[in-house]
């Protein structure tokens, strides 16, 4: 490189300006996150203050979370066969019927209140279920049937007539 001579002339730019800089503490942290961001790598000598992988592993600490469950998965026919209830006729409508919340939701309807689109969809699915136990254990009353409706119309018909 060649040596440049020093002169007393100003240069282009004019003359050089110094600025007192008054330090803020936002300006200082900002210097302290730009060196350190600065910095690339680990610190010196972290290797051998760190434990193994492998030592940690077997003392139980961190465990590698793409490890599974060791449990067996069946594979056959059953494993595609979805569980059935284990509970009878009687107990699950007995279950139904102590259900805290059907019988809250059922109150509300008797109240006169409106229920949401899912709360009516769980009550009618819930009351049908029970409907269905309940023809199945023979606890249905048959009044619905035609020939009682029938019987009922002709002794009404009769009693106006006297």
């Amino acid at each position: 490189m060649t040596r440049k001579k020093k002169t007393r002339r100003t240069g282009s730019e004019g003359p050089a300006q110094y600025v007192d800089k008054n330090q803020t503490e936002q300006d200082r942290i900002a210097r302290m996150l730009k060196k350190q961001k600065k910095r690339k790598g680990k610190k010196a000598g972290s290797r051998h203050s760190e434990e193994s992988d492998v030592q940690t592993h077997r003392r139980g600490g961190k465990k590698d979370p793409r490890i599974g469950s060791k449990k067996p998965i069946p594979l056959g026919p059953e494993a595609a066969k979805p569980k059935q209830s284990t509970l009878t006729p009687e107990q699950e409508l007995e279950k139904l019927e102590q259900d805290p919340q059907l019988n809250v939701l059922l109150d509300r309807i008797e109240n006169g209140e409106k229920l949401g689109a899912g709360l009516q969809n769980y009550v009618d699915e819930k009351l049908d279920r029970i409907e269905v136990l309940m023809d199945k254990l023979g606890l249905l009353s048959d009044e619905d049937t035609p020939e009682d409706d029938e019987s009922d119309l002709l002794a009404k018909f009769e009693q106006q007539n006297d």
